[in-house]
């Protein structure tokens, strides 16, 4: 562990986590996740700034094909490196990224990208109530959303409109759902769904992760 990796867990421990959308880590502060799925938090996730961690349009495969690796709900390291080559656009972006000192970016899972709209909504839209359990946000929610919950954030930077916000459409994760398809989660609603050919361009945004 690093000394500025001590110095966090040791802020953590005392005083608990950062505030949501903070500056931190190389972005801003998104959540805690739970790779054990216990509600106990084994990670902060982060999202890297809009204007290096961002693109609009890249397709989570250059084909409709099968990748191995790419399963996990979670683990959004391996799946994002499994798919570090150019026919994986996508991927490829996130593993690519250097922003804030930090080269350890990657393509979000499933239940990352998920804590990252939970946390940081950008508009004031009804959620889809079809989507939102996830057994890997901390703490664990074992129901679907309601239409106000999550509300819009109250992180300005992350609204509609301004610096940091994510745009109301749709974001690809990194989790296969089958040889066709990949899971992607739209930020306006929040509806989590896999009808799209992988070939199709969505926008990705790359996070990182560090432990609790």
């Amino acid at each position: 562990m690093s000394g500025a990796q001590q110095i966090t867990f040791m802020n953590q421990r005392s005083f608990g986590p950062p505030a949501i959308g903070s500056a931190y880590e190389g972005g801003f502060f998104a959540g805690q996740i739970s790779t054990t799925a216990n509600s106990v938090a084994t990670h902060n996730l982060v999202i890297g700034p809009v204007a290096s961690a961002q693109n609009a349009g890249k397709q989570w495969k250059t084909t409709n094909t099968t990748t191995a690796g790419t399963s996990s709900d979670i683990d959004g390291p391996t799946n994002s490196s499994n798919m570090d080559n150019a026919s994986h656009p996508a991927a490829q972006f996130c593993e690519a990224v250097t922003a804030g000192g930090y080269t350890d970016w990657y393509m979000p899972a499933k239940n990352e990208l998920e804590v990252c709209y939970f946390n940081l909504k950008p508009t004031t839209t009804s959620n889809n109530t079809s989507s939102g359990t996830n057994i890997n946000a901390v703490p664990s929610r074992g129901s679907n959303y309601t239409g106000g919950t999550p509300a819009q954030t109250s992180v300005t930077a992350f609204r509609t409109g301004n610096t940091e916000a994510f745009s109301a459409v749709e974001y690809w994760s990194s989790t296969q759902a089958s040889a066709a398809y990949a899971w992607f989660q739209t930020f306006y609603s929040g509806n989590q769904r896999n009808v799209y050919g992988k070939s199709n361009s969505f926008r990705v945004r790359a996070v990182r992760r560090v432990p609790v």
